[in-house]
């Protein structure tokens, strides 16, 4: 006779059948505590920078009982982020790119270009109180427009690259953090670390997606100027309400 019929691993406690990741699926994490991060924070964390491909692919496939849920780790990301940009960078967490865009942009004029300095602070100083919320805000567009750049490959729904979307950006806090750390001594060293997320990110969607890697890299690369291009539009949006109000 064969043994019992088990629902669980015996080894990890992870369900013998993990459901396919939906609307619902994403709903009950959700419901069953944001807040709480239960185990895997230091398992999912240290992967990210070593296999961030497998870690990803492991999630989407149902192998999650050691892994941390994406949005609680996502929260405590932003958060992290902003507690670093207080201590070391004096609450500006956003940094200044846009207003040096500003200074750097020739205008002959002086009024206008101080007029879009005071601009350029305005979004900088809403955008450093509330980054957690744009952070959220923003998601949904990264998760889009990679789902447009990965058509028809590897048959992922939405959802699933809404997770995919959470890890990669826990992932860029962690250079973002680095960078912000090192910044008194470094000029620029949040900038470079970006750059190297950006790369970082590339690399671990070509690992995720079991695809030749040099197509994944353009694909990734596609996603992500897609995003980058709606960002922008959403910062010029934020740039026109600023001079408006003021």
């Amino acid at each position: 006779m064969g043994g019992p019929v088990r629902n669980f691993c015996p080894g990890c406690g992870q369900p013998a059948t993990a459901r396919r990741i939906d609307w619902t699926c994403l709903a009950e994490q959700v419901r069953h505590g944001v807040l709480n991060l239960e185990r895997g924070l230091g398992y999912s964390l240290r992967n990210l920078l070593l296999r961030p491909g497998r870690l990803m692919r492991d999630y989407i496939e149902g192998r999650r009982a050691r892994q941390a849920r994406p949005l609680p780790l996502l929260l405590l990301g932003a958060a992290a982020v902003v507690l670093v940009g207080r201590v070391a960078a004096g609450g500006d967490v956003i940094g200044s790119a846009v207003l040096a865009g500003v200074e750097m942009s020739g205008n002959p004029d002086p009024d206008a270009v101080l007029a879009a300095q005071d601009s350029a602070r305005a979004v900088q100083a809403w955008a450093n109180r509330h980054f957690a919320a744009i952070t959220l805000l923003l998601l949904p567009v990264e998760a889009l427009a990679l789902r447009v750049a990965f058509h028809r490959v590897g048959g992922l729904n939405y959802p699933e690259w809404l997770v995919i979307s959470t890890f990669l950006t826990v992932q860029a806090f962690m250079f973002w953090i680095a960078g912000l750390l090192l910044q008194r001594w470094i000029p620029g060293a949040t900038g470079w670390a970006m750059s190297c997320a950006i790369v970082f990110q590339l690399l671990s969607l070509a690992q995720f997606a079991g695809y030749p890697w040099w197509k994944s890299v353009l694909r990734g690369a596609l996603g992500l100027c897609l995003y980058t291009v709606v960002q922008s539009a959403i910062t010029l949006a934020a740039f026109a309400v600023a001079a408006l109000v003021r």
